[in-house]
Protein backbone atom coordinates (compact mmCIF):
# COMPACT_ATOMS: atom_id res chain seq x y z
CA UNK A 1 0.00 0.00 0.00
CA UNK A 2 1.27 3.26 -0.80
CA UNK A 3 2.52 5.53 2.08
CA UNK A 4 1.11 9.00 2.41
CA UNK A 5 2.50 12.03 4.55
CA UNK A 6 0.94 10.48 7.64
CA UNK A 7 1.52 7.19 7.19
CA UNK A 8 5.25 6.87 6.65
CA UNK A 9 6.75 3.63 7.06
CA UNK A 10 8.65 2.29 9.87
CA UNK A 11 10.07 -1.44 11.34
CA UNK A 12 6.71 -2.12 12.75
CA UNK A 13 4.79 -1.29 9.07
CA UNK A 14 7.19 -3.64 8.03
CA UNK A 15 6.65 -6.22 10.13
CA UNK A 16 2.66 -6.08 9.11
CA UNK A 17 2.84 -5.68 5.92
CA UNK A 18 5.15 -8.58 5.39
CA UNK A 19 2.47 -10.61 8.00
CA UNK A 20 0.02 -9.57 5.64
CA UNK A 21 1.59 -10.59 2.56
CA UNK A 22 2.54 -14.09 4.18
CA UNK A 23 -1.02 -14.51 5.87
CA UNK A 24 0.06 -14.55 8.95
CA UNK A 25 -2.70 -12.12 10.09
CA UNK A 26 -5.54 -11.41 7.61
CA UNK A 27 -6.25 -8.23 9.09
CA UNK A 28 -4.54 -6.03 12.06
CA UNK A 29 -5.85 -5.28 15.17
CA UNK A 30 -3.76 -2.96 17.87
CA UNK A 31 -4.27 -1.72 21.60
CA UNK A 32 -3.52 1.46 23.48
CA UNK A 33 -3.51 0.19 26.96
CA UNK A 34 -2.87 3.64 29.28
CA UNK A 35 -2.46 2.98 33.65
CA UNK A 36 -5.88 5.81 34.90
CA UNK A 37 -3.31 6.64 37.11
CA UNK A 38 -2.76 10.26 35.52
CA UNK A 39 -3.09 12.26 32.34
CA UNK A 40 -1.82 11.58 29.42
CA UNK A 41 1.53 13.16 28.44
CA UNK A 42 3.02 13.65 24.95
CA UNK A 43 5.30 10.55 25.23
CA UNK A 44 1.42 8.81 25.45
CA UNK A 45 0.62 10.89 21.89
CA UNK A 46 3.37 9.01 20.52
CA UNK A 47 1.80 5.88 21.12
CA UNK A 48 -1.98 6.87 20.43
CA UNK A 49 -0.64 8.56 16.81
CA UNK A 50 1.24 5.14 16.86
CA UNK A 51 -1.23 2.11 17.35
CA UNK A 52 -4.19 4.31 16.54
CA UNK A 53 -2.69 5.49 13.31
CA UNK A 54 -1.64 1.63 12.44
CA UNK A 55 -5.38 0.55 12.67
CA UNK A 56 -6.71 3.70 10.83
CA UNK A 57 -4.26 3.18 7.90
CA UNK A 58 -4.80 -0.99 7.66
CA UNK A 59 -8.23 -0.49 7.73
CA UNK A 60 -8.50 -2.59 11.05
CA UNK A 61 -9.16 -2.12 14.56
CA UNK A 62 -7.70 -0.57 17.69
CA UNK A 63 -9.18 -0.79 21.28
CA UNK A 64 -9.11 1.79 24.45
CA UNK A 65 -8.13 -0.38 26.98
CA UNK A 66 -7.65 0.51 30.82
CA UNK A 67 -5.22 -1.05 32.23
CA UNK A 68 -6.87 -0.56 35.73
CA UNK A 69 -5.18 -3.59 37.80
CA UNK A 70 -4.09 -0.99 40.57
CA UNK A 71 -7.25 0.73 42.28
CA UNK A 72 -5.02 2.88 45.12
CA UNK A 73 -4.19 5.52 41.90
CA UNK A 74 -6.46 5.16 39.57
CA UNK A 75 -9.70 7.75 39.24
CA UNK A 76 -12.66 8.16 37.37
CA UNK A 77 -11.25 11.45 36.27
CA UNK A 78 -8.36 10.00 35.02
CA UNK A 79 -10.88 7.70 32.78
CA UNK A 80 -12.31 10.36 31.31
CA UNK A 81 -9.46 12.68 30.54
CA UNK A 82 -8.07 9.84 28.12
CA UNK A 83 -10.79 9.19 26.84
CA UNK A 84 -11.33 13.52 25.85
CA UNK A 85 -7.72 13.40 24.95
CA UNK A 86 -7.79 10.51 22.71
CA UNK A 87 -10.81 11.74 20.85
CA UNK A 88 -9.11 15.49 20.50
CA UNK A 89 -5.94 13.82 18.77
CA UNK A 90 -8.19 13.12 16.14
CA UNK A 91 -9.02 9.05 16.98
CA UNK A 92 -11.85 7.05 17.82
CA UNK A 93 -11.63 3.35 19.24
CA UNK A 94 -13.17 0.74 18.09
CA UNK A 95 -16.04 -0.78 19.83
CA UNK A 96 -16.81 -0.30 23.19
CA UNK A 97 -13.86 1.11 26.09
CA UNK A 98 -12.35 -2.10 27.59
CA UNK A 99 -10.71 -1.93 31.07
CA UNK A 100 -8.04 -4.79 32.18
CA UNK A 101 -11.33 -5.60 35.25
CA UNK A 102 -13.08 -7.14 32.77
CA UNK A 103 -11.31 -9.63 32.56
CA UNK A 104 -10.86 -10.34 36.34
CA UNK A 105 -12.78 -13.62 36.50
CA UNK A 106 -10.47 -14.99 33.40
CA UNK A 107 -7.01 -13.91 34.59
CA UNK A 108 -8.38 -15.62 38.32
CA UNK A 109 -8.71 -19.04 36.37
CA UNK A 110 -5.95 -19.16 34.49
CA UNK A 111 -4.06 -18.12 37.60
CA UNK A 112 -5.30 -21.38 39.09
CA UNK A 113 -4.43 -23.12 36.34
CA UNK A 114 -0.71 -21.84 36.26
CA UNK A 115 -1.13 -23.17 40.11
CA UNK A 116 -2.32 -26.60 39.31
CA UNK A 117 0.50 -26.85 37.06
CA UNK A 118 3.03 -26.45 39.73
CA UNK A 119 3.60 -22.77 38.14
CA UNK A 120 2.68 -20.93 40.22
CA UNK A 121 3.08 -20.02 44.12
CA UNK A 122 1.67 -18.17 47.60
CA UNK A 123 4.44 -16.60 48.79
CA UNK A 124 4.84 -15.18 52.11
CA UNK A 125 8.31 -13.56 52.52
CA UNK A 126 8.47 -10.09 53.02
CA UNK A 127 8.76 -7.35 50.92
CA UNK A 128 12.70 -6.94 52.45
CA UNK A 129 13.07 -10.55 52.29
CA UNK A 130 11.77 -10.85 48.54
CA UNK A 131 14.01 -8.13 47.71
CA UNK A 132 16.93 -9.72 48.92
CA UNK A 133 15.94 -13.18 47.58
CA UNK A 134 15.76 -11.77 44.35
CA UNK A 135 19.22 -11.38 43.81
CA UNK A 136 21.27 -8.38 41.48
CA UNK A 137 22.80 -8.16 37.93
CA UNK A 138 25.77 -10.05 39.00
CA UNK A 139 23.99 -12.64 41.52
CA UNK A 140 21.33 -14.46 40.86
CA UNK A 141 18.63 -15.40 43.44
CA UNK A 142 17.77 -17.31 46.01
CA UNK A 143 14.43 -20.12 45.99
CA UNK A 144 11.65 -18.89 48.84
CA UNK A 145 11.42 -21.51 51.30
CA UNK A 146 7.85 -21.28 50.85
CA UNK A 147 8.24 -22.34 46.57
CA UNK A 148 7.91 -25.95 46.79
CA UNK A 149 4.22 -26.14 48.30
CA UNK A 150 1.87 -28.53 46.69
CA UNK A 151 -0.65 -27.65 44.11
CA UNK A 152 -3.06 -28.38 46.38
CA UNK A 153 -1.54 -26.21 49.25
CA UNK A 154 -0.87 -22.92 46.96
CA UNK A 155 -4.79 -23.46 45.49
CA UNK A 156 -6.09 -23.59 49.39
CA UNK A 157 -3.89 -20.04 50.11
CA UNK A 158 -4.63 -18.94 47.07
CA UNK A 159 -8.68 -19.12 47.86
CA UNK A 160 -7.86 -17.48 51.47
CA UNK A 161 -6.28 -14.58 49.41
CA UNK A 162 -8.81 -14.44 47.50
CA UNK A 163 -11.29 -14.10 50.84
CA UNK A 164 -9.35 -11.45 52.59
CA UNK A 165 -7.96 -13.72 55.18
CA UNK A 166 -4.19 -12.67 54.74
CA UNK A 167 -3.22 -8.63 55.36
CA UNK A 168 -1.95 -6.67 52.69
CA UNK A 169 1.79 -7.91 52.33
CA UNK A 170 1.56 -10.85 54.34
CA UNK A 171 1.18 -12.94 51.08
CA UNK A 172 1.19 -13.24 46.90
CA UNK A 173 1.21 -15.67 44.33
CA UNK A 174 4.19 -15.59 42.26
CA UNK A 175 5.26 -17.49 39.09
CA UNK A 176 7.83 -20.43 39.13
CA UNK A 177 9.72 -19.66 36.97
CA UNK A 178 14.07 -19.55 37.58
CA UNK A 179 15.54 -17.48 40.16
CA UNK A 180 18.38 -17.75 38.67
CA UNK A 181 17.80 -16.43 35.26
CA UNK A 182 19.35 -13.11 33.84
CA UNK A 183 16.55 -10.97 33.07
CA UNK A 184 15.10 -10.10 36.46
CA UNK A 185 11.59 -10.15 35.34
CA UNK A 186 11.35 -14.05 35.03
CA UNK A 187 12.61 -14.32 38.77
CA UNK A 188 9.81 -15.65 40.09
CA UNK A 189 7.97 -12.23 39.27
CA UNK A 190 4.58 -11.65 41.22
CA UNK A 191 1.43 -12.36 39.65
CA UNK A 192 -1.37 -11.18 42.15
CA UNK A 193 -1.32 -9.29 45.55
CA UNK A 194 -3.38 -8.22 48.30
CA UNK A 195 -5.15 -4.47 48.06
CA UNK A 196 -8.09 -4.12 50.33
CA UNK A 197 -9.50 -1.07 48.26
CA UNK A 198 -12.69 -0.43 46.26
CA UNK A 199 -12.01 -1.02 42.45
CA UNK A 200 -13.92 1.89 40.54
CA UNK A 201 -15.18 -0.19 38.18
CA UNK A 202 -15.78 -3.45 40.09
CA UNK A 203 -16.37 -2.73 43.73
CA UNK A 204 -16.39 -4.55 46.32
CA UNK A 205 -15.53 -7.73 44.04
CA UNK A 206 -12.18 -7.99 44.81
CA UNK A 207 -9.11 -7.58 47.59
CA UNK A 208 -6.67 -9.16 45.12
CA UNK A 209 -5.33 -7.70 42.02
CA UNK A 210 -3.18 -9.19 38.77
CA UNK A 211 0.14 -7.49 38.27
CA UNK A 212 0.11 -5.69 35.11
CA UNK A 213 2.54 -8.38 33.18
CA UNK A 214 0.05 -11.02 33.99
CA UNK A 215 -3.27 -9.06 33.18
CA UNK A 216 -1.40 -7.57 29.91
CA UNK A 217 -0.82 -10.56 27.79
CA UNK A 218 -3.73 -12.28 28.52
CA UNK A 219 -6.32 -9.21 27.54
CA UNK A 220 -4.53 -8.85 24.71
CA UNK A 221 -5.43 -12.56 23.66
CA UNK A 222 -8.57 -12.57 24.61
CA UNK A 223 -9.06 -9.37 22.53
CA UNK A 224 -7.45 -10.59 19.27
CA UNK A 225 -4.39 -8.17 19.14
CA UNK A 226 -2.09 -9.22 16.35
CA UNK A 227 0.23 -6.88 17.14
CA UNK A 228 1.27 -5.55 20.64
CA UNK A 229 3.26 -2.15 20.88
CA UNK A 230 5.16 -0.43 23.56
CA UNK A 231 8.12 1.57 24.46
CA UNK A 232 11.66 -0.75 24.96
CA UNK A 233 11.70 -0.65 28.75
CA UNK A 234 8.85 -3.38 28.28
CA UNK A 235 11.49 -5.15 26.22
CA UNK A 236 12.48 -8.19 28.98
CA UNK A 237 8.84 -8.58 29.68
CA UNK A 238 8.33 -10.05 26.50
CA UNK A 239 9.79 -13.06 27.45
CA UNK A 240 7.33 -13.16 30.81
CA UNK A 241 4.82 -11.96 27.82
CA UNK A 242 5.37 -15.36 26.27
CA UNK A 243 6.02 -17.16 29.24
CA UNK A 244 2.25 -17.01 30.66
CA UNK A 245 1.20 -17.19 27.03
CA UNK A 246 2.70 -20.49 26.31
CA UNK A 247 1.74 -22.29 29.56
CA UNK A 248 -1.86 -21.31 30.26
CA UNK A 249 -4.91 -22.66 27.59
CA UNK A 250 -5.33 -19.97 25.20
CA UNK A 251 -5.81 -20.32 21.97
CA UNK A 252 -4.58 -16.84 20.81
CA UNK A 253 -0.98 -15.89 21.04
CA UNK A 254 -0.20 -12.34 20.02
CA UNK A 255 3.15 -10.81 19.58
CA UNK A 256 5.28 -7.76 21.46
CA UNK A 257 7.00 -5.35 19.28
CA UNK A 258 9.36 -2.37 21.35
CA UNK A 259 9.55 0.87 20.24
CA UNK A 260 12.09 3.83 21.72
CA UNK A 261 9.80 6.11 23.98
CA UNK A 262 9.68 9.85 23.26
CA UNK A 263 11.63 11.76 25.31
CA UNK A 264 11.64 15.39 25.05
CA UNK A 265 13.92 17.99 26.11
CA UNK A 266 13.55 20.74 28.66
CA UNK A 267 10.51 18.11 30.27
CA UNK A 268 9.77 14.97 31.94
CA UNK A 269 7.24 12.14 31.34
CA UNK A 270 7.30 10.27 34.28
CA UNK A 271 4.40 10.51 35.55
CA UNK A 272 5.28 9.75 39.12
CA UNK A 273 7.19 13.00 38.78
CA UNK A 274 4.43 14.66 37.42
CA UNK A 275 2.19 13.97 40.06
CA UNK A 276 4.54 15.25 42.60
CA UNK A 277 4.48 18.41 40.47
CA UNK A 278 0.77 18.30 40.79
CA UNK A 279 0.39 17.47 44.32
CA UNK A 280 3.05 19.90 45.64
CA UNK A 281 1.21 22.75 43.87
CA UNK A 282 4.59 23.60 42.12
CA UNK A 283 2.08 23.75 38.45
CA UNK A 284 -1.44 24.81 38.72
CA UNK A 285 -2.41 21.34 37.91
CA UNK A 286 -2.55 18.24 35.27
CA UNK A 287 -3.68 20.51 32.66
CA UNK A 288 -0.99 23.24 33.68
CA UNK A 289 -0.29 25.03 30.17
CA UNK A 290 3.82 24.11 31.33
CA UNK A 291 3.23 20.72 31.60
CA UNK A 292 4.06 18.14 28.70
CA UNK A 293 0.46 16.34 29.23
CA UNK A 294 -1.96 16.31 26.64
CA UNK A 295 -4.74 18.52 28.06
CA UNK A 296 -1.68 20.93 29.40
CA UNK A 297 -0.68 21.34 25.62
CA UNK A 298 -4.23 22.28 24.39
CA UNK A 299 -4.52 24.57 27.14
CA UNK A 300 -1.99 26.42 26.11
CA UNK A 301 -2.86 26.41 22.79
CA UNK A 302 -1.41 23.46 20.97
CA UNK A 303 -3.49 22.02 17.71
CA UNK A 304 -4.13 18.31 17.77
CA UNK A 305 -2.92 18.45 14.33
CA UNK A 306 0.62 19.82 15.30
CA UNK A 307 1.23 17.13 17.81
CA UNK A 308 0.21 14.56 15.25
CA UNK A 309 2.62 15.78 12.70
CA UNK A 310 5.31 16.50 15.41
CA UNK A 311 4.55 12.28 16.42
CA UNK A 312 5.14 12.03 12.28
CA UNK A 313 8.29 13.70 11.96
CA UNK A 314 9.80 11.74 14.98
CA UNK A 315 9.25 8.82 13.71
CA UNK A 316 9.38 5.19 15.14
CA UNK A 317 12.58 3.08 15.57
CA UNK A 318 14.30 1.49 18.08
CA UNK A 319 16.67 3.85 18.83
CA UNK A 320 16.39 6.05 22.00
CA UNK A 321 16.90 9.32 21.84
CA UNK A 322 15.62 13.08 23.19
CA UNK A 323 13.83 14.90 20.88
CA UNK A 324 14.77 18.80 21.04
CA UNK A 325 11.53 21.39 22.21
CA UNK A 326 11.97 23.40 19.08
CA UNK A 327 10.78 20.59 17.48
CA UNK A 328 7.58 20.38 18.97
CA UNK A 329 7.32 24.37 19.02
CA UNK A 330 8.22 24.21 15.07
CA UNK A 331 5.22 21.92 14.50
CA UNK A 332 2.89 24.56 16.18
CA UNK A 333 4.73 27.50 14.97
CA UNK A 334 3.95 26.32 11.15
CA UNK A 335 0.45 25.09 12.04
CA UNK A 336 -0.74 28.54 13.40
CA UNK A 337 1.11 30.48 10.79
CA UNK A 338 -1.21 28.82 8.36
CA UNK A 339 -4.29 28.74 10.37
CA UNK A 340 -4.33 31.60 13.03
CA UNK A 341 -5.96 35.01 12.67
CA UNK A 342 -4.16 37.99 12.94
CA UNK A 343 -4.89 40.48 15.54
CA UNK A 344 -3.46 43.33 17.81
CA UNK A 345 -2.59 43.22 21.61
CA UNK A 346 0.12 45.35 23.43
CA UNK A 347 1.39 43.18 26.46
CA UNK A 348 3.37 45.93 27.59
CA UNK A 349 1.25 48.90 27.54
CA UNK A 350 2.57 52.79 27.09
CA UNK A 351 -0.22 55.54 26.20
CA UNK A 352 0.30 57.47 22.79
CA UNK A 353 -1.75 60.62 22.37
CA UNK A 354 -2.17 61.35 18.57
CA UNK A 355 -2.30 65.70 19.39
CA UNK A 356 -3.33 66.28 15.28
CA UNK A 357 -6.69 64.46 16.08
CA UNK A 358 -9.79 66.15 17.53
CA UNK A 359 -10.57 65.05 21.14
CA UNK A 360 -13.18 62.23 20.67
CA UNK A 361 -11.89 61.32 16.82
CA UNK A 362 -12.45 57.71 15.62
CA UNK A 363 -12.35 55.64 13.10
CA UNK A 364 -13.59 52.24 11.60
CA UNK A 365 -10.06 50.54 10.09
CA UNK A 366 -10.54 47.31 8.07
CA UNK A 367 -7.55 45.02 8.57
CA UNK A 368 -7.17 41.13 6.73
CA UNK A 369 -7.23 38.31 9.41
CA UNK A 370 -4.35 36.84 7.52
CA UNK A 371 -1.87 38.73 5.49
CA UNK A 372 -1.40 35.66 3.00
CA UNK A 373 -5.14 34.28 3.01
CA UNK A 374 -7.89 36.32 1.65
CA UNK A 375 -10.29 33.86 2.34
CA UNK A 376 -9.83 34.29 6.45
CA UNK A 377 -12.15 37.74 5.39
CA UNK A 378 -11.32 41.26 7.29
CA UNK A 379 -12.52 42.77 10.52
CA UNK A 380 -12.99 46.55 11.52
CA UNK A 381 -10.68 47.31 14.20
CA UNK A 382 -11.64 51.02 15.51
CA UNK A 383 -8.60 53.92 15.61
CA UNK A 384 -8.88 56.57 18.03
CA UNK A 385 -7.04 59.86 19.19
CA UNK A 386 -5.33 58.09 22.68
CA UNK A 387 -3.65 54.79 21.56
CA UNK A 388 -1.65 52.09 23.59
CA UNK A 389 1.58 50.79 22.03
CA UNK A 390 4.60 48.64 23.59
CA UNK A 391 7.30 50.32 25.70
CA UNK A 392 9.69 47.84 23.86
CA UNK A 393 8.27 49.80 20.85
CA UNK A 394 9.49 53.45 21.55
CA UNK A 395 12.53 54.99 22.70
CA UNK A 396 13.64 58.46 23.35
CA UNK A 397 17.33 57.68 21.40
CA UNK A 398 18.09 55.04 19.63
CA UNK A 399 21.20 54.27 16.68
CA UNK A 400 20.03 53.34 12.86
CA UNK A 401 19.62 49.75 13.56
CA UNK A 402 16.54 50.33 15.79
CA UNK A 403 13.53 50.17 13.56
CA UNK A 404 10.76 51.41 15.66
CA UNK A 405 9.61 54.63 16.91
CA UNK A 406 12.10 57.25 18.45
CA UNK A 407 11.43 60.83 19.58
CA UNK A 408 11.93 63.19 17.11
CA UNK A 409 11.65 60.11 14.14
CA UNK A 410 8.73 58.91 12.25
CA UNK A 411 6.90 55.41 12.53
CA UNK A 412 4.16 53.53 11.08
CA UNK A 413 0.99 52.21 13.06
CA UNK A 414 0.21 48.92 11.60
CA UNK A 415 -2.79 49.10 9.03
CA UNK A 416 -3.16 52.74 10.15
CA UNK A 417 -1.31 55.92 9.96
CA UNK A 418 2.28 57.63 10.11
CA UNK A 419 3.24 58.89 13.47
CA UNK A 420 5.88 61.28 15.17
CA UNK A 421 6.84 61.58 18.33
CA UNK A 422 7.01 65.19 19.58
CA UNK A 423 7.29 65.38 23.82
CA UNK A 424 6.60 63.30 26.17
CA UNK A 425 5.97 63.19 29.73
CA UNK A 426 7.42 60.68 32.21
CA UNK A 427 6.39 59.98 36.32
CA UNK A 428 8.36 60.93 39.71
CA UNK A 429 10.34 57.60 38.70
CA UNK A 430 11.33 58.65 35.45
CA UNK A 431 9.10 56.15 33.64
CA UNK A 432 7.50 57.32 30.57
CA UNK A 433 3.71 57.51 31.29
CA UNK A 434 2.55 59.16 27.58
CA UNK A 435 4.01 60.40 24.25
CA UNK A 436 2.79 62.49 22.34
CA UNK A 437 2.16 62.69 18.86
CA UNK A 438 1.32 63.71 15.56
CA UNK A 439 0.25 62.16 12.29
CA UNK A 440 0.23 62.05 8.46
CA UNK A 441 -3.36 61.94 7.54
CA UNK A 442 -2.27 61.15 3.84
CA UNK A 443 -0.60 57.80 4.73
CA UNK A 444 -3.35 55.91 6.09
CA UNK A 445 -2.51 52.33 4.25
CA UNK A 446 0.42 54.54 1.54
CA UNK A 447 4.15 55.70 2.07
CA UNK A 448 4.01 59.54 2.56
CA UNK A 449 3.68 61.35 -0.58
CA UNK A 450 7.04 63.01 -0.32
CA UNK A 451 9.10 59.47 -0.53
CA UNK A 452 10.32 60.21 3.40
CA UNK A 453 11.21 56.83 4.23
CA UNK A 454 9.69 55.61 7.94
CA UNK A 455 11.69 52.67 9.37
CA UNK A 456 8.98 49.67 10.93
CA UNK A 457 5.78 49.15 11.87
CA UNK A 458 4.18 49.00 15.36
CA UNK A 459 1.09 47.28 16.36
CA UNK A 460 -1.23 49.30 18.54
CA UNK A 461 -4.66 49.02 20.63
CA UNK A 462 -6.98 51.76 20.76
CA UNK A 463 -7.33 53.34 24.02
CA UNK A 464 -11.18 53.72 24.31
CA UNK A 465 -12.23 50.60 22.15
CA UNK A 466 -9.38 47.77 23.64
CA UNK A 467 -10.42 45.56 26.53
CA UNK A 468 -8.06 45.18 29.38
CA UNK A 469 -6.17 41.43 29.16
CA UNK A 470 -3.68 39.26 31.05
CA UNK A 471 -1.15 37.44 29.19
CA UNK A 472 0.43 34.51 30.46
CA UNK A 473 3.74 34.19 28.66
CA UNK A 474 4.48 30.60 29.49
CA UNK A 475 8.26 28.94 28.79
CA UNK A 476 10.09 25.74 29.27
CA UNK A 477 9.13 24.59 32.57
CA UNK A 478 12.77 23.35 33.22
CA UNK A 479 15.92 25.16 32.70
CA UNK A 480 18.06 22.06 31.73
CA UNK A 481 18.06 19.60 29.03
CA UNK A 482 17.53 16.49 30.98
CA UNK A 483 15.25 17.03 34.09
CA UNK A 484 14.39 13.58 34.78
CA UNK A 485 18.76 13.30 35.43
CA UNK A 486 17.88 15.94 37.98
CA UNK A 487 19.09 14.63 41.56
CA UNK A 488 16.90 17.59 43.13
CA UNK A 489 14.01 17.98 40.39
CA UNK A 490 13.11 21.09 42.31
CA UNK A 491 16.81 22.65 41.81
CA UNK A 492 16.36 22.69 37.64
CA UNK A 493 12.89 24.54 37.67
CA UNK A 494 12.96 27.53 34.85
CA UNK A 495 11.74 30.37 37.52
CA UNK A 496 11.09 32.19 34.30
CA UNK A 497 8.52 29.60 33.41
CA UNK A 498 5.63 32.20 33.58
CA UNK A 499 5.23 35.69 33.37
CA UNK A 500 1.69 37.42 34.02
CA UNK A 501 1.46 40.72 32.25
CA UNK A 502 -1.56 43.22 32.17
CA UNK A 503 -2.32 45.14 28.83
CA UNK A 504 -4.39 45.65 26.26
CA UNK A 505 -6.36 43.27 22.94
CA UNK A 506 -8.63 44.70 20.28
CA UNK A 507 -12.08 43.64 20.98
CA UNK A 508 -12.75 41.65 18.08
CA UNK A 509 -10.79 38.75 19.35
CA UNK A 510 -13.53 38.47 22.55
CA UNK A 511 -16.10 37.36 19.84
CA UNK A 512 -13.90 33.66 19.15
CA UNK A 513 -14.22 30.62 20.88
CA UNK A 514 -11.97 29.13 23.63
CA UNK A 515 -9.05 27.33 21.66
CA UNK A 516 -9.43 29.79 19.11
CA UNK A 517 -5.55 30.61 18.35
CA UNK A 518 -3.92 34.14 17.30
CA UNK A 519 -1.31 35.65 15.92
CA UNK A 520 -1.03 38.86 18.05
CA UNK A 521 1.16 40.82 15.77
CA UNK A 522 4.91 41.06 16.81
CA UNK A 523 3.98 39.02 19.73
CA UNK A 524 3.39 35.22 19.63
CA UNK A 525 0.85 32.81 19.20
CA UNK A 526 -1.95 32.95 22.05
CA UNK A 527 -5.04 31.07 22.98
CA UNK A 528 -7.76 32.16 25.37
CA UNK A 529 -7.23 30.01 28.83
CA UNK A 530 -10.18 27.90 28.94
CA UNK A 531 -10.32 27.69 32.79
CA UNK A 532 -10.23 31.52 33.18
CA UNK A 533 -11.30 33.34 30.33
CA UNK A 534 -14.01 35.98 30.11
CA UNK A 535 -15.22 38.63 27.86
CA UNK A 536 -14.65 41.59 30.12
CA UNK A 537 -11.76 40.86 31.04
CA UNK A 538 -10.14 37.70 29.09
CA UNK A 539 -6.83 36.02 29.93
CA UNK A 540 -4.57 34.70 26.54
CA UNK A 541 -1.77 31.70 26.86
CA UNK A 542 0.78 32.05 24.90
CA UNK A 543 1.41 29.60 22.83
CA UNK A 544 4.83 29.85 21.57
CA UNK A 545 7.13 32.92 20.45
CA UNK A 546 7.24 33.61 16.82
CA UNK A 547 10.62 32.44 16.63
CA UNK A 548 12.72 30.04 19.07
CA UNK A 549 14.81 32.19 21.11
CA UNK A 550 15.23 30.19 23.57
CA UNK A 551 19.02 30.35 24.78
CA UNK A 552 19.93 27.63 26.89
CA UNK A 553 21.36 29.01 30.52
CA UNK A 554 23.62 25.87 31.74
CA UNK A 555 25.57 26.51 28.50
CA UNK A 556 26.27 29.93 28.49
Amino acid sequence: MSKTKTQLTNFIRQIIDEHLTSGQCKSVHTRFPPEPNGYLHIGHAKSICLNFGIAQDYHGRCNLRFDDTNPVKENLVYIDAIKHDVQWLGFKWSGDVHYASDYFDILHDYALELIDKGLAYIDQLSGDEMRDFRGTLVYPGKNSPYRDRSPEENRRLFAKMRNGKFAEGDACLRAKIDMSSPFMVMRDPVLYRIKFVDHHQTGKKWCIYPMYDFTHCISDAIEGITHSLCTLEFQDNRRLYNWILDNITINVHPRQYEFSRLNLEYAITSKRKLNFLVTEKIVEGWDDPRMPTIAGLRRRGYTAASIREFCRRIGVTKQNNNIEMAALEACIREDLNENAPRAMAVINPVRVVIESLPVGYQENLLMPNHPYKAEMGTRQVMFTRELYIDRADFREVANKQYKRLVLGQEGRLRNAYVIKAEHLEKNNNGLITTIYCRHDPETLHKHPVDGRKVKGVIHWVSAAHGLAAEFRLYDRLFSIVNPESAEDLLSALNPNSLLICQGFVEASVTMANVYQPFQFEREGYFCADPSDYNSFRPVFNRTVTLRDTWIDKAGI
